[in-house]
């Protein structure tokens, strides 16, 4: 496994599920959390080891709100944003479609305009200085209900970053029924966007039935229920409809018990187009880097393997043709280079 690690290490890919605020470092969250005393996020990146241990997923959603408390001014904005391009540039991470929650700052007193401003100032800083490309999907916080819906669907559609290629919806989705977003999706559709909603990670199969026939999902953040139901696993795989699968995420949040118990490898043998993903790396002490050598012992892949399952997220981004087609040569480049 040393030898693949290496070689996952070197190797060029795209990240397709990372949450913004669930991607700053220890080193970050603690920057922040001593520029503002008052919350009770530890400034210590030690203590933040223990802070990230979750009891369940709406544990970590509490933990998740309170690190996103921490986010105050278009300044913190830029700064992790583009601090989140660094750590993906040490990782080889080409390109990513970072998912972003505006309505989380927006509703703490940060204008949407310098929001969006400060985004993309930090991708565009980070496209030209470390070579990493930045896009961005807005996703509604399911928990904060239609106001949250409206809010980001306006914003997403009228201020329109140039960043921007997709709309999705996190948080809980126990209570949280996708159906009810449907107008919001639909909007966001019209005005040209992809949909990416969460579906299934902690909720049975008929949550990604409706994320696929409400929401008309394209991707499906998580989608870890999938497995228990046959007629769903063939519709993803005939329709090539991805799945971004966080192997570890879901055992941090208690979606799946153990690694063992992971149904990423029934996925792959039902023909499902999977991706490998983070989710919020630095809470849950992984990288994609991590996730990559999970997934490569999951389903028994040598070197060529992973190298195909990278090109699998390549296939499934929103990157245009000319794009993909350049990230996919460089991965067969890097991967005849070290004899693979």
């Amino acid at each position: 496994m040393t030898d693949l690690t290496t070689f996952i290490a070197g190797l060029p890919k795209a990240e397709l599920h990372v949450h913004h605020v669930g991607s700053a470092s220890p080193r970050i969250v603690a920057e922040l959390a001593a520029r503002h005393p008052d919350s009770k996020v530890p400034a210590d990146p030690e203590a933040l080891a223990d802070y990230f241990v979750f009891r369940d997923f709406a544990h970590f959603i509490e933990v998740y709100l309170s690190v996103v408390d921490l986010i105050r001014d278009a300044d913190d904005v830029r700064l992790l944003t583009y601090e989140i391009a660094r750590d993906m540039a040490r990782q080889n991470i080409r390109y990513a479609e970072l998912t972003v929650t505006p309505y989380s700052s927006t509703r703490r007193g940060i204008p949407d305009v310098a929001f969006v401003e400060a985004i993309e100032d930090a991708r565009k800083a980070a496209e030209g200085e470390l070579g990493t490309v930045l896009r961005w999907c807005f996703d509604i916080p399911g928990e904060a209900g239609l106001k949250s819906a409206e809010e980001t669907a306006r914003i997403a559609c009228d201020l329109g970053p140039a960043g921007l290629v997709s709309f999705g919806l996190g948080g809980p989705e126990i209570g949280v029924p996708r159906p009810q977003f449907k107008p919001y999706f639909d909007r966001a559709i019209a005005a040209g966007l992809h949909s990416v909603p969460h579906a299934g990670e902690t909720t049975g199969p008929e949550t990604i039935w409706d994320a696929l026939t409400e929401l008309r999902a394209e991707r499906i953040g998580h989608g870890t229920s999938a497995t228990r139901d046959p007629k769903l696993l063939a519709h993803l795989a005939e329709h090539r409809i991805p799945l971004e699968v966080c192997p570890t995420s879901n055992i941090a949040t208690r979606a799946v018990a153990t690694l063992d118990e992971h149904p990423l490898r029934e996925m792959v043998e039902a023909g499902v187009l999977v991706t490998i993903n983070s989710d919020d790396p630095p809470m849950f002490g992984t990288d994609l880097n991590t996730e990559y050598a999970v997934a490569a012992r999951l389903l028994d892949l040598d070197a060529a393997g992973v190298a195909a399952l990278a090109k699998n997220a390549v296939e499934a981004s929103f990157l245009d043709p000319a794009g993909k087609a350049r990230l996919s040569a460089e991965i067969d480049a890097y991967t005849a280079a070290a004899g693979r």
